[in-house]
């Protein structure tokens, strides 16, 4: 489904230097031109998913971590909103070719959700991860899942995040192309080696790399 949201951006890029101190800057917003090939700009945020937007009973809400790590997870929506947050600048780059530059997301760093699970397996090398949209799921490196600007973010650009994109919580790496940063996220599975997810068994790129190109096929 595909839509057009009304937050719109200015004309004016922002930038890297105009951020808050502590605040986390990806870093492929330093780039010298930070539009992947390919893609074009745009000011709005569409709106892009698989099967709609479900209807999630937050009485109800699980966030949980299975698979190669410490100790399994399992937390209610109250506990998640609880963790410590940390807030990232960084661009977002979706593989229908356009590029919203210079959002910040604030949320529960990975790596934060990494300690919570009682650390990560030797063996661990793939992320699984799962969203309340009728079984939908995508598969990325665990190196990319554990990046410093990688999160589950709870709020963008100051503001929750909308049903629509994804909210009331949404897996967010920037290094990647955007429809890795799961919408709706429930939970993760941590894994010795990569399964695909919805997208990746109909077509799109096991990685992603928006840099590369990496949209569709191996």
């Amino acid at each position: 489904m595909f839509g057009l949201d009304a937050k719109l951006q200015s004309d004016a890029v922002p930038a890297p230097a105009e951020q808050p101190e502590g605040i986390i800057i990806s870093p492929d917003t330093r780039r010298a031109n930070r539009i992947p090939p390919g893609q074009s700009r745009t000011k709005k945020w569409p709106v892009l998913d698989a099967s709609g937007t479900p209807r999630i009973d937050m009485a109800k809400w699980r966030f949980q971590m299975v698979g190669l790590i410490g100790n399994e997870v399992s937390l209610s929506w109250e506990e998640f909103q609880n963790l410590p947050k940390v807030k990232v600048f960084a661009d977002f780059h979706c593989v229908t070719r356009w590029s919203r530059l210079g959002n910040i997301w604030e949320g529960v760093s990975t790596r934060t959700l990494a300690d919570l699970a009682g650390g990560i397996k030797p063996n661990c090398q793939y992320v699984l991860a799962y969203g309340y949209d009728y079984g939908w799921t995508t598969n990325m490196p665990l190196s990319q899942f554990l990046s410093e600007d990688a999160l589950v973010a709870l709020t963008h650009d100051g503001e929750p995040i909308s049903e629509e994109h994804g909210g009331p919580a949404r897996l967010i790496v920037p290094q990647l192309y955007a429809w890795k940063s799961a919408k709706w996220i429930a939970g993760l599975e941590f894994l010795d080696s990569d399964r695909p997810g919805f997208w990746e068994k109909n077509g799109y790129h096991m990685h992603g790399d928006p840099w590369k190109e990496e949209r569709f096929g191996y």
